[in-house]
């Protein structure tokens, strides 16, 4: 975690900004102005769409840019850095205290190597804080069951808080309380059986008693970061619907080298993306850990605690993925709406990972010197592939289809439009060093892909126009932008694959930089 720390803090301002960016940071400065007003100023409510999210990392980012040295955006990669790190903690704090010291650091690596979560915890200001939010639930859920029937009171009020925060964060934060309310019915169901239905529901009243004030902390918290959420009791559910089936206008999404609308993507969208885009061994423990997870909580000789803080953990990879299979809802960019189920898969992991550690000390030194190259192998291919495509480590795929070169022609990689900044950036380098200056006015720039990114970084030097009347362009590598017929100022490339292409269209007739 010390390593992650000081890489992050090392690499963080290398991040560009991506699609939201800019109005996230629009939304974090209208909820200081909402607090601050007495909640008389309500523009938070009405931007774009943003309300039907939480704000509490866009609050604490408006917040954090008053103190600390860095620009907005800057502040924003370090926060996010901060949160992921605190996600690898709460993984690391879990599995050692289910698996031990070496399940818990097994697991430690699994998701500090894994590129999909390591590059999201820079740029994801929504999904990456809820996995991390998610995963303290899942800790606090298990923490409750460990104490079943009598919770104590820190185990209520830390579980109560971050299931407020979930929520609050994303509509999606009710998985947490289905999760634990199914792992609860499994314990009233095994003592039921052994004691009797009166004295089990007696036990869960108990449990379920110190609750009711929990419930209403839980609000409180999701009020703090979501106020739009309470300023209607059914605002939750209206939200919920909203994301479920009217939240974007219908597009094409590139999936398995075909393009799909994002109404109609295969029932087998997440899991391909997910056996495609986690590291082989944290694919491989993962399935080991869940098929072993599984088995121990349908054994009748293990305690009724310990069998439900394991369908916890279960719950927590496969209800997500099993509902969304099952409901079809919008569904693009890859799988960075599901990056919760991430850092449950590296629990996981640790949990398989140390049991098959100990079955090999069984067999002596030379199997366990066997395992530990195992595992490094598994560890520095997932690495190498983050150091050559920094900063763009979520773009990254396993070997299953060749890495990110193989997956270009299949998946979208940088859909964010994170290379757009560094291309700004080269841009306004190439200028300078050639000491040219626009003829009249600024210069004028069209984009394929998005705008934020690229005004935020040229400044008012410069203007967006459409391409016809521009004298650059900035295109991404992705499917829907063309490839000019024009000279190439710069290209950002990395691993072979070229992420954005700035050219020069200066005296060209360009009608427009997208394909049909």
């Amino acid at each position: 975690m010390a390593a992650v720390a000081l890489i992050a803090a090392a690499t963080f301002q290398d991040y560009g900004l991506g699609w939201d960016d800019w109005i996230q940071s629009q939304y974090g400065h209208l909820l200081v102005s909402l607090y601050s007003s007495g909640f008389t100023d309500k523009r938070a409510f009405s931007l774009d769409n943003l309300y039907m999210y939480g704000g509490g990392f866009d609050l604490l980012a408006t917040l954090s840019s008053k103190i600390l040295p860095f620009d907005p955006y800057a502040t924003r990669r370090l926060l996010g850095a901060a949160i992921g790190i605190v996600g690898l903690f709460a993984v690391w704090r879990l599995t050692r205290r289910l698996g031990g010291p070496l399940a818990g650091l097994i697991a430690l690596i699994l998701l500090a190597t894994c590129p999909l979560f390591y590059g999201h915890m820079f740029i994801n200001c929504k999904d990456a804080p809820f996995a991390v939010v998610m995963m303290l639930a899942l800790i606090g859920t298990v923490h409750a069951i460990e104490q079943y029937p009598h919770p104590r009171p820190a185990t209520v009020a830390v579980l109560s808080v971050a299931i407020g925060v979930a929520i609050g964060t994303r509509v999606l934060g009710g998985f947490a309380v289905i999760e634990a309310f199914l792992s609860l019915m499994l314990i009233v169901a095994l003592r039921s059986r052994a004691l009797g239905p009166k004295q089990a529901f007696g036990e869960c009243s108990t449990f379920l008693l110190p609750f009711i004030p929990g419930m209403v902390l839980a609000y409180l918290v999701m009020g703090l970061v979501w106020p739009w959420g309470v300023a209607a009791p059914l605002n939750p559910f209206r939200a919920l619907h909203y994301f479920s089936h009217d939240f974007v206008t219908p597009w094409r999404d590139l999936f398995d080298g075909q393009l799909i609308s994002i109404l109609h993507m295969p029932r087998s969208y997440v899991p391909t993306l997910l056996a495609v885009q986690l590291p082989e061994l944290m694919l491989a423990l993962g399935l080991c850990g869940f098929a072993g997870t599984v088995i121990a909580v349908g054994r009748a000789g293990i305690e009724p605690r310990q069998r439900a803080l394991l369908l916890a953990i279960v719950l927590a990879v496969s209800l997500p993925i099993l509902m969304t299979i099952i409901t079809l809802p919008y569904i693009f960019n890859g799988i960075r709406h599901l990056l919760f189920v991430v850092p449950p898969i590296a629990v996981l992991g640790g949990l398989a990972g140390g049991w098959i550690a100990r079955r090999l000390a069984i067999y002596g030194r030379a199997a366990i010197t066997a395992g530990v190259i195992a595992l490094a192998a598994g560890t520095i291919s997932p690495i190498v592939d983050m150091i050559r495509l920094h900063p763009y480590e979520y773009t990254d795929f396993n070997h299953f289809v060749g890495g990110a070169k193989g997956a270009r022609p299949l998946f979208m990689l940088d859909y964010w439009g994170l290379s757009l900044t560094q291309a700004s950036r080269g841009l306004i380098a190439l200028l300078a060093q050639h000491h040219e200056a626009p003829p009249d006015g600024p210069w004028k720039v069209a984009v394929c892909g998005p705008q934020s990114p690229v005004w935020v970084t040229l400044g008012p030097a410069f203007k967006l126009t459409a391409p016809g009347q521009a004298d650059f362009a900035l295109s991404l590598g992705e499917f829907y932008c063309a490839k000019l017929d024009a000279p190439v100022l710069l290209q950002i490339v990395r691993d072979g694959i070229v992420f954005v292409r700035v050219y020069d269209i200066r005296g060209r007739s360009v009608a427009k930089l997208t394909v049909e």
